[in-house]
C-alpha cells in the first residue's frame, strides 16, 4: 500500500509493517528507536515491523510504502534493507535511477520491484566494504540476535548458532561493522527494553523478567550504565519529551534566519534560553550543534535553490557568503560534490 502523508508532530508512528519512507519535503529531525536523525534527506529510508519513526516538525510530507507480503522478506538479501546494524537502513535515492523512475511512475507496478532496485543499489553502495558472503554472514548474526537476545546468550553461544561458520565471525563483525557480536546484543536488548518501558504500562519489575533478566535490581543497573538514567526516570522523560516543541521551535528560527544569522547567542535570545542551556540541549536531543543544523539548513536551501535553476553564484549571494568560491568549497566539504557536479547529478 502506497500513502503520500504529513505526519503529525512529535507522534509516534509504530510499525506494523515492513515500510519504505521516502521524505519528500520537510525541516527539522526523524527520530527512529530514540535516536535522532538530521541527514535523512536525499534517501529511501526502509524500517521493519516494530520499529517507530517520528517527526520533530510539522513541515514534513512523505510517501510511505508498506509491503504486507511477508513472503517477501524471506529472501536473506532483503534483510539488509531492514535489519539496521548500526543506524538507519538506507539507499542513496539520488544515486538510484532506476529508484526515481519507479517512484515516479503515477501507477506504481508491483511493490516488489521497489525492493528489488533497492536491493542492488544497496549492495552498489556498499557501506561496510565487504563482500556478498560476508554481508549474509553478518545478518545471520543479527537475525539470531534478534531471535535469542532475551536469552542472554554468550558469544560462543550466539556463533553456535550460525551454522557452518567459524569463530572468525567476531573479527569480521568489528572490522567491517565496527561493532562486536556482544555489543549488537546489548544494543538490541537495550533498545527493546526502552520501547517497552516508553510505550506499555508494564511495570518495571514485569519488563525485567520479561526481557530474560532474574534480577530486577540487575536490570536496573545495566539500564542506568547504558543510559545514564534509570528505567522509571526514562519513562517520566519520554513522557515529557512527546510534548516537548523546543526541536519544532528552534529549526523554525532556523529556518527563517539561517541565511543571515549564524551566531548562537541569536538563537539563544529568540527561545529565551542562555547559550550554555541551547548548547546542552541541542547536544543531548539531536547529538549535535547550532552551527551544525545551520550548515545542514544551509546545505539544504543550497541545494533546493540549484535545483530550481539558480545561478551559483546567486545562491551563494543569497546565503551569505561574500564569494562565490567559499560557497563552492562549503558545499563540497559536506556533500562530497561541488555545486556544479550536483547539478549535474541531479540532471542526469
Amino acid at each position: 500500500m502506497v500513502t503520500k502523508f504529513t505526519p503529525e508532530i512529535n507522534k509516534i508512528y509504530l510499525l506494523e509493517t515492513h515500510s519504505l519512507f521516502h521524505i519528500l519535503e520537510g525541516k527539522g529531525t526523524i527520530q527512529v528507536d530514540f535516536k535522532n536523525y538530521l541527514n535523512w534527506d536525499d534517501k529511501l529510508i526502509f524500517l521493519e515491523k516494530g520499529q517507530y519513526i517520528k517527526f520533530s516538525s510539522d513541515s514534513f510530507v512523505v510517501r510511505r510504502i508498506d509491503f504486507d507480503n511477508q513472503l517477501l522478506f524471506k529472501s536473506q538479501d532483503i534483510r539488509i534493507l531492514f535489519k539496521h546494524l548500526v543506524s538507519l537502513g538506507y539507499i542513496n535515492y539520488l544515486d538510484c535511477k532506476d529508484c526515481q523512475t519507479y517512484l515516479t511512475n503515477t501507477i506504481f507496478s508491483s511493490p516488489k520491484d521497489i525492493i528489488d532496485i533497492s536491493v542492488n543499489q544497496w549492495y552498489w553502495q556498499n557501506p561496510f566494504n565487504a563482500d556478498r558472503k560476508e554481508y549474509q554472514i553478518i545478518f545471520d548474526v543479527k537475525e539470531i540476535i534478534d531471535q535469542e537476545f532475551r536469552n542472554h546468550l554468550s558469544v560462543t553461544d550466539l556463533i553456535k548458532k550460525i551454522s557452518g561458520k567459524n569463530q572468525n565471525i567476531n573479527y569480521l563483525l568489528k572490522n567491517k561493522v565496527g561493532l562486536t557480536i556482544k555489543k549488537l546484543e546489548v544494543n538490541k536488548r537495550l533498545l527493546e527494553d526502552q520501547k517497552l518501558i516508553a510505550f506499555t504500562d508494564s511495570s518495571i519489575k514485569q519488563i525485567a523478567y520479561e526481557q530474560g533478566y532474574k534480577d530486577v535490581a540487575y536490570f536496573n543497573k545495566n539500564f542506568k550504565k547504558n543510559t545514564g538514567i534509570t528505567p522509571s526516570e526514562f519513562r517520566d522523560q519520554i513522557g515529557f519529551q512527546m510534548d516537548d516543541c523546543f526541536e519544532n521551535d528552534l529549526f523554525q528560527l532556523i529556518q527563517e534566519y539561517h541565511t543571515s544569522q549564524k551566531k548562537l547567542s541569536f538563537y539563544a535570545d529568540k527561545l529565551h534560553i542562555a547559550e550554555k542551556t541551547l548548547t546542552k540541549k541541542v547536544r543531548q536531543k539531536l547529538n549535535a550543534s547550532v552551527g551544525q543544523l545551520i550548515r545542514y539548513e544551509l546545505i539544504r536551501t543550497s541545494k533546493e535553490l540549484l535545483c530550481k535553476g539558480e545561478k551559483i553564484k546567486n545562491v551563494a549571494f543569497f546565503l551569505g557568503f561574500e564569494e562565490a568560491n567559499h560557497f563552492s568549497s562549503f558545499f563540497k566539504h559536506y556533500t562530497q560534490l561541488t555545486p556544479s557536479q550536483f547539478l549535474k547529478k541531479y540532471n542526469s
